[in-house]
C-alpha cells in the first residue's frame, strides 16, 4: 500500500481551489486525480482539514465482539462446529451478516485455532 500524499500538496490544493481555481483544474495543476482533489475539497469543507485516514489494520472484524462470547459459548457445546455454521447462527438468530473470515479473526484474537495432530496429516508419498 502506498503512503497517504504529503499534507503540503493537500494544503495547496485546497488553497488553490478557495483561490477561485476549479477541483478539476487544481487536480491537473498539482498532478493528482480529480476524484482526489473533490474528496479533499469536501472533506476540508466537512471537517476543516484534510489529514489522511489511518491506512491498514482491521476495522470490520470487530463489530461481532459483542457476540464473542455467544460464539464462543457454540463452541464448547460443539467442538466441531464450522465456521460457515457459526456464520448461519449469527444470521439467523442476530440478522448479523459476517463473512467466516470475520468469524476466523473473532477466533483467533480469542485463541481459539485449530492445528492438525500427526495423525491428521496428509499421507507421505509412497
Amino acid at each position: 500500500m502506498t503512503r497517504p500524499l504529503s499534507m503540503d500538496i493537500r494544503t495547496r490544493l485546497i488553497s488553490a481551489v478557495v483561490g477561485g481555481m476549479t477541483r478539476r483544474s487544481a487536480a491537473k495543476r498539482f498532478g493528482v486525480a480529480p476524484s482526489t482533489a473533490v474528496k479533499w475539497v469536501d472533506q476540508w469543507e466537512r471537517t476543516g482539514g484534510v489529514e489522511p485516514r489511518p491506512q491498514g489494520g482491521d476495522h470490520r472484524s470487530h463489530h461481532i465482539e459483542a457476540y464473542a462470547d455467544e460464539i464462543l459459548g457454540l463452541i464448547e457445546v460443539r467442538h466441531d462446529i464450522t465456521l460457515a455454521e457459526i456464520v448461519e447462527h449469527l444470521d439467523r438468530e442476530h440478522g448479523l451478516t459476517v463473512a467466516q473470515s470475520t468469524v476466523w479473526r473473532l477466533l483467533d484474537r480469542h485463541g481459539m485455532t485449530f492445528k492438525k495432530n500427526r495423525a491428521r496429516q496428509r499421507a507421505a508419498a509412497s
